[in-house]
């Protein structure tokens, strides 16, 4: 079976162009589940008037990764196949069968990417390297100011779109081998917003799976209304996901002087990020 778990706060009409554009990326039945992290938005009622449509109220925002775990965890054993997004994407018809295809020629991968398009067709790196201390820190420092520098774009991994194994995929659309996604217990719940992809994409691989990008599948990624609402507070969130991927890794006395200064960056660079939010 295949389902499609889609973590949604405040969608408005984004959810049914979602809806509307999943008919077409697919001719398999496909079971919707709406995890929502307590939305008080029509839409909610309107979708869930579809008859493939679950609509899960958990009744407090648990953040991105939980919400999808609880989301996945409404389905029985008879669906191998999940999918999980954000409802701010258009899927390209036959999109999602054709992740499905690439999944028969990668039979050790446990999470399959597409390509994703921004709204003006510009390709967003959805599929990038782990990020390792000294990329994670050069990324950090000189993406803004200096977006060609090396530390950047050898983690964006931004190449020409072929199929290929990578480090992790973008968390607002994977499709997940249920069997890989529960052997690793889905997402970290610790992650409110950002960087829970990156986590789980580490996870996936240590356990003995592939993660791999599809770039003969696309989606487009329309952009969230949910985190403009609050650009402060997803701010804050980015950072903190960042420390915690990074203090998760470095453990050991070794790396406190070097895991504080990281924090103190983080948090000079969140200052001058939020400045006059």
């Amino acid at each position: 079976g295949l389902a499609v778990v889609v973590v949604t706060y405040f969608p408005g009409d984004d959810l049914a162009r979602f809806l509307d554009t999943l008919e077409a990326a697919t001719t398999r039945d496909v079971r919707v589940v709406i995890a929502d992290n307590d939305s008080t938005d029509d839409a909610l009622d309107k979708a869930a008037e579809r008859s493939n449509v679950h609509l899960l109220r958990i009744g407090e925002n648990l953040g991105y990764g939980a919400a999808a775990n609880r989301g996945v965890a409404e389905l029985d054993d008879s669906y191998g196949w999940v999918v999980v997004a954000n409802p701010d994407l258009e899927w390209e018809p036959g999109s999602l069968d054709v992740l499905l295809d690439a999944a028969r020629r990668w039979p050790r991968a446990g999470a399959f990417g597409p390509l994703i398009k921004e709204p003006d067709g510009s390709v967003y790196p959805s599929a990038r390297l782990l990020p390792s201390m000294g990329r994670g820190i050069g990324h950090a420092v000189f993406g803004k100011i200096w977006p060609a520098n090396p530390w950047t774009r050898a983690y964006r991994q931004e190449k020409a779109p072929v199929e290929r194994t990578s480090g992790w995929l973008s968390g607002s659309c994977e499709l997940f081998r249920r069997e890989a996604f529960d052997s690793v217990e889905g997402f970290d719940p610790r992650y409110f917003m950002y960087f829970e992809d990156v986590d789980l994409g580490d996870r996936i691989g240590r356990a003995g799976w592939q993660n791999v990008y599809v770039p003969s599948a696309a989606v487009t990624h329309i952009g969230g209304k949910a985190t403009s609402r609050v650009p402060k507070k997803m701010l804050a969130a980015h950072h903190a996901s960042a420390y915690r991927y990074l203090a998760d890794r470095h453990r050991g006395p070794a790396w406190k002087p070097v895991l504080a200064a990281i924090k103190l960056g983080l948090q000079l660079r969140l200052k001058i990020e939020t400045r006059g939010l």
